[in-house]
Order: C-alpha cells, then sequence, then structure tokens
C-alpha cells in the first residue's frame, strides 16, 4: 500500500497544528510543510495577493509530490479557497468547512461563538459556513494572541487577561448562551488550556486544526482505520517529513516546535519568483 504523501500550506508557523494533529491521525503518511514567512502576515494583503501567493505555494507542493493540499491557513482558506482549487490538480481541504461542520455537530442550541485574526473575522467565511448549517454566530477579532503565542507567552498572565476580555467580549450582546467555541485560527490550539480557563463553563471547545486533521484522515480512510503494528510501522517507517520557508530557516527551526511539538532538525529555503 502506497504511503500518501500530503502537502500543507501556511502563511507562516500556525498551520503547524494542523500538521500536529494530522501526524496524530494518519502517522504513516509522508508531510510537506510550506512556510509563506517572507511574506506573513496575509490579514494585511488584499485578496488577490493572498489568492497569487496561496496558488504559487499549491504549485510548489504538487510539484515536490503532494497529493492532497491542505491550505492550513484561516487567511487564505477564507479569501482564496475556489482560486487553489481552480488551480490545483490534486484534492484541496482547507481549515473553515471543516472547523464549522464540528461546530456545528457539537451546538446544541446551534449558537456559536468564532475568534479568529482581524482578516478572518472581516471575511465573515465562518460566520456563511455555520449559517448555512443553521447556527448563528458571533465573531470576535483578536489580534493581540498572535503576537503573544509566537512570544513563547503561552501561560503568561497577560495573555490570560487578554483572553479573559476578548471571551467577555465575545460571549456578550445576546450570545451569552452560546455554548460552543471555535478557534478559527491556527495558533490558538496552543491556548485551548487557556481558553478552557477563561471560556464559559458550558462551553465546548472546537479546534478547526483538529477538524481539518479528521477531513483529511477521512481521504485516506485505509491508512487511518489500519491499525499501526510494530510491523506495519516498521514496514512503513515514520512519518517523513520535508520543511519549506521562504524566510530565514533558523527562525522556522526556533519558532516551529513550540507549534510541531518536536524539533525541526532541516528547513529548505525557497524562493518563489512573484
Amino acid at each position: 500500500m502506497r504511503r500518501p504523501t500530503i502537502g500543507v500550506f501556511d502563511s507562516g508557523f500556525g498551520g503547524l497544528t494542523v500538521l500536529k494533529a494530522l501526524l496524530e491521525i494518519l502517522p504513516a503518511a509522508d508531510y510537506l510543510y510550506f512556510g509563506d514567512t517572507a511574506r506573513l502576515p496575509y490579514g494585511s494583503k488584499s485578496a488577490e495577493t493572498v489568492a497569487r501567493y496561496a496558488v504559487e505555494a499549491a504549485r510548489f507542493l504538487e510539484d515536490q509530490g503532494a497529493q492532497i493540499l491542505v491550505i492550513a491557513c484561516n487567511t487564505a482558506t477564507a479569501l482564496a479557497l475556489e482560486r487553489i482549487v481552480l488551480a490545483a490538480h490534486v484534492p484541496v481541504i482547507g481549515v473553515v468547512e471543516p472547523g464549522a461542520e464540528a461546530t456545528a455537530l457539537a451546538s446544541a442550541n446551534k449558537k456559536a461563538v468564532v475568534v479568529g485574526t482581524e482578516a478572518t473575522v472581516a471575511s465573515h467565511a465562518y460566520y456563511k459556513a455555520l449559517l448555512s448549517r443553521g447556527v448563528t454566530t458571533h465573531e470576535k477579532a483578536c489580534p493581540l494572541l498572535v503576537p503573544l503565542v509566537e512570544e513563547g507567552w503561552i501561560e503568561h498572565p497577560v495573555t490570560e487577561q487578554v483572553a479573559r476580555i476578548y471571551l467577555g467580549e465575545a460571549f456578550s450582546d445576546g450570545f451569552e448562551d452560546a455554548d460552543v467555541l471555535l478557534l478559527g485560527c491556527t495558533h490558538y490550539p496552543l491556548l485551548k488550556p487557556l481558553f478552557q480557563k477563561t471560556a464559559p463553563a458550558h462551553v465546548k471547545i472546537v479546534d478547526s486544526a483538529e477538524s481539518t486533521a479528521h477531513m483529511v484522515a477521512a481521504a485516506f480512510e485505509n491508512y487511518k482505520s489500519e491499525p499501526m503494528t510494530e510491523s506495519l510501522a516498521e514496514r512503513r517507517g515514520q512519518p517523513r517529513f520535508k520543511f519549506f520557508a521562504t524566510d530565514s530557516v533558523e527562525k522556522f527551526k526556533k519558532l516551529g516546535p513550540r507549534f510541531l511539538g518536536h524539533p525541526i532538525p532541516d528547513v529548505q529555503h525557497v524562493d518563489l519568483k512573484e
């Protein structure tokens, strides 16, 4: 049975939380991760620019042998998924639809709160995806959380205070009884324990990174369902990785492990021509 090769694309480091979730479900796969670190953040760029960058990255990953593309960037998914799907020659999965689907299934009263970056919230991608599933949504941009995560302040009192303020505003204006909090940014899984601590006690937390990994796994159901016995693991070997970044590989090797959960020994620099 051939090992699948999964290409994961993000504007930077956050998509590594999607890769981490994929590894837990599909350990017998090969992974290509592309972080467009030279051109982040995508959130401040136009939809046209984001689409152009994302299509370039998708083509690069296809050229490297990706059999499926995972757009692990909320901004790129929200602003450019259709363009990527049209340009790609392999299946494409973004983070918005899986997160919305998991939220709709988890919500008893069909009311949810979505937290994300300003660009993702401004796109209303989650709002539309949830509305189509009968869920009313209060979206809340939390711009301070990404830099706090990248600073490594996961358990810092300042981060907890910021989260409490954001969630206090998010669960207001008629959404006090919303029963699901959807993490609409791939940096936020690192803050899941903090969100569990600061969100109202009745709230379930849905992680779009985790939901996306489950959707990708469904595309490779035979790999997911076959138990990883010792002999099978030996036959297939451990997951093989290739990491690509458009900016400093040293910075990627330093910051990346915070998101992936283990060291990243080798990163290849890529210069995508405009």
